[in-house]
């Protein structure tokens, strides 16, 4: 087994490689424009309000960005919540991420939300979207002093004429930041409580589906893999230790989820996750379709370890 994937494993026991020294600037507002001249044709609006989304830890691209945007262009979203982004780093080839693959996926419309200066750039979460985006913008996240910053952004787009809300994010990194993801995961619940739109939540949550912070989701959000997830669930790999759920699609009650997959692809170090969901506009959802899957039920569907 090669040395790298056996430190890669230590991903539960060291602090994050840039949680030290991190700069802000006063100019961290995001960007947000429509990339012209796409190599990829766009794939047709699904009927009705039949919405597909997918979450991605890309790793800054470490894999190539090629494999990012293919594995984007064969699952053909709507919608994409990207972590771990960069916009004009030394490792990026100073490359705009998500402005690049916007270009290369034919999703055009984009958002980059900065936490922090990595590599000489800018770093942070960022979206891509089928959809023009009405509105941007991102709130900071509790974290412990003199660590990595994070944040939550909203994004406001219409689908099918009803405006809806994006929110995208990335927690604080495990181990031993349980408390920390907690006070971020209430801090999140605080801005979806005020904002009545539909509302989808997604990102890297940097905990597991029994966590106090996912709990503390799913007291108003339903994990859409839970409810109508296929095959292996898990979104990390890891080379000793089990491999790991980490990265969610989270959907409010004015959502009907539909589909759930995990592509076991090798683009980073993390699994997309995509969704298939239905927009079910000012009606609520019956409760009884928001039931999530218990453990048992979704291990066995899931093709859990």
């Amino acid at each position: 087994m090669r040395i790298d994937r056996l430190l890669a494993g230590l991903f539960l026991a060291m602090p994050i490689a840039c949680a030290s020294s991190p700069s802000l600037r006063s100019d961290s507002a995001p960007v947000s424009i429509a990339a012209p001249g796409s190599l990829a044709v766009p794939a047709a609006f699904r009927g009705g309000d039949d919405l597909r989304v997918m979450t991605f830890n890309i790793q800054s691209g470490r894999h190539g960005l090629d494999k990012v945007a293919e594995t984007i262009r064969s699952a053909s979203p709507d919608i994409v919540a990207l972590q771990e982004v960069d916009v004009g780093s030394i490792r990026a080839n100073g490359m705009d991420q998500p402005a690049e693959l916007a270009r290369r996926t034919g999703l055009p419309y984009y958002a980059h939300f900065r936490t922090t200066t990595l590599h000489g750039g800018d770093y942070g979460v960022a979206l891509i979207s089928r959809f023009p985006l009405e509105s941007v913008e991102q709130h900071p996240l509790p974290v412990e002093p003199g660590t990595e910053p994070r944040t939550v952004a909203r994004v406001l787009m219409k689908v099918n004429g009803q405006e809806v809300s994006i929110y995208v994010t990335h927690l604080t990194r495990r181990p031993f930041n349980g408390d920390v993801r907690m006070r971020q995961s209430a801090a999140i619940m605080k801005l979806l409580a005020s904002d009545s739109r539909p509302k989808l939540l997604m990102g890297d949550m940097n905990d597991t589906p029994d966590s106090r912070s996912l709990r503390l989701f799913k007291r108003e959000l339903v994990d859409v893999f839970a409810l109508r997830g296929e095959g292996p669930s898990e979104t990390y790999p890891l080379p000793v230790i089990p491999n790991l759920r980490i990265d969610y699609v989270l959907a409010c009650d004015h959502f009907m989820p539909k589909r759930s997959q995990v592509l076991r692809v090798r683009a980073s170090d993390h699994y997309p996750v995509v969704a298939d969901l239905t927009l079910l506009g000012p009606a609520k959802a019956p409760a009884v379709e928001l039931v999530q899957r218990s453990p048992e039920a979704a291990a066995s569907t899931a093709g859990s370890k």
